[in-house]
């Protein structure tokens, strides 16, 4: 690794590629190493194909795409690991890396000297490992079988192990590579907490196939498809168009489709009550909440056998609403058409903040399982919720509605509508967590 000499650049690659050699016989092989080079009894297989890209400092980056897209593999050339069969990748900067459980841990040492071999590899010298091996033996959490061999240990305990080392070698460029799936609860949060801080300062690769969490966590989304790039942008739009494509492949009739374009949240413009509620909406706390009308230019997916019409969110009575606050009792009504017969149509809704986080929703699957009611292709039907709603931080939210056939594990996807309408959440008294939940008592007794 060298120093950056352009001050913003931290990865650069152009023409990137990777072929693997795939021998169909194994005499080939022989027959291959015998001929050296005059004569090739190979197929190549390219793992990757002509990838350019940057990647500034600080920014973060979500890798997205199927099985055999090639993700490992760009992260091996980023991290040096492999070498490139055309083009080049350029680092700037010291690269710590999560890509497989253990990688690179010897299964027959101790975990107090598989910290030290790892961290040598990233790059810190034995006097920096010493002074910081009782911190990153705190960070891992496994007790006294940090003194074990690793060969004992479990897949979350490994997991523990390898993230508390890259936690400690002042990484430029972190990438994490779905390690944090074996891990428990309080060892995920915790590393949350660490990869939260570290986009502060460095740049962060991050590696899933959840969505939402690419949504949530990354400013850049790279969609690798077949070995080649195809989308880079907003992560909430690339993954919005990965998704599609998911549905897309499963739709036998070729009659998916994709469509709308994105619009940028408009400019600002009762059940049993919270015990604060009088209160909060007298103070200038109050968590007052703007909707504007439904997109029907938003962005869509899905093969349109029924559309959404319509989004409204409205009182229990039915009265429109445009301005309200949390904590009050609101109905959503999605209104759609059928344009063929429906015998099990599901229609539901999720709230995203403005990272694309998916904060809660809900779809009418459960409560029709048993008997769900057959619609007939050219009707008009509506789907309702009536719920309490929580309370909101103060910011743009969006909601995305969807009408589809089927169970929840195995759909058509008809209509897919993403920002059918926003939500703008003006003032709040909401300043830790996502949601705020409406309190019927709160009391503070003495014994």
């Amino acid at each position: 690794m060298t120093g950056c000499p352009t001050a913003e650049l931290v990865i650069e690659a152009a023409g990137l590629g990777k072929a693997y050699p795939v021998f169909k016989r194994p005499q080939d092989r022989l027959k291959q190493m015998l001929m050296r080079g005059r004569r090739k009894y190979y197929d190549e297989y390219w793992a990757l194909k002509d990838i350019a890209l940057t990647v500034r400092r600080g920014e973060t980056v979500g890798l997205i795409g199927r099985n055999g897209a090639g993700k490992s593999t760009f992260l091996q050339l980023l991290c040096g690991t492999l070498a490139p069969t055309t083009g080049r990748i350029a680092v700037h900067g010291r690269v710590a890396a999560l890509l497989e459980l253990g990688a690179g841990f010897n299964p027959e040492f101790t975990g107090r000297e598989n910290v030290h071999l790892a961290a040598s590899v990233l790059g810190l010298s034995d006097e920096e490992i010493n002074a910081r091996y009782d911190s990153i033996a705190a960070f891992a959490g496994i007790g006294d079988f940090i003194e074990q061999p690793v060969k004992f240990y479990s897949s979350g305990m490994y997991a523990r192990l390898a993230f508390a080392v890259v936690a400690h070698v002042d990484a430029d460029i972190l990438i994490v590579d779905e390690i944090l799936a074996v891990g428990d609860a309080a060892f995920t949060q915790k590393c949350m907490r660490f990869i939260h801080r570290f986009k502060e300062r460095g740049t962060l690769f991050f590696v899933s196939h959840d969505i939402n969490q690419v949504s949530a966590l990354c400013d850049t989304a790279i969609w690798l498809d077949s070995g080649t790039v195809r989308a880079v942008g907003p992560a909430k739009d690339v993954c919005h168009d990965y998704l599609a494509d998911m549905y897309r492949e499963q739709d036998k009739n070729d009659r998916f489709r994709i469509g709308g374009h994105r619009t940028p949240p408009p400019p600002a413009v009762r059940s049993r009550p919270d015990v604060r509620d009088e209160r909060l909406r007298m103070s200038e706390r109050r968590n007052a909440i703007e909707i504007f009308d439904f997109n029907p230019d938003a962005p869509w997916f899905g093969t349109r056998g029924a559309t959404v019409a319509n989004v409204r969110i409205t009182t229990p009575e039915g009265a429109a609403l445009s301005l309200f606050h949390g904590g009050e009792e609101v109905v959503v009504r999605i209104a759609c058409d059928s344009h063929v017969a429906l015998t099990r149509p599901i229609v539901g809704f999720l709230i995203k903040d403005r990272l694309g986080q998916p904060l809660f929703g809900d779809n009418t699957f459960l409560t029709f399982q048993e008997a769900p009611p057959a619609i007939p292709a050219g009707r008009s039907f509506e789907a309702s919720f009536q719920f309490q709603l929580p309370y909101l931080p103060v910011g743009d939210y969006a909601m995305t509605v969807a009408v589809a056939e089927g169970t929840q594990s195995d759909c058509v996807q008809h209509h897919w509508v993403d920002e059918a309408l926003f939500l703008k959440v003006v003032s709040s008294h909401v300043a830790r967590g996502l949601v705020g939940v409406p309190m019927h008592a709160i009391r503070l007794d003495m014994s």
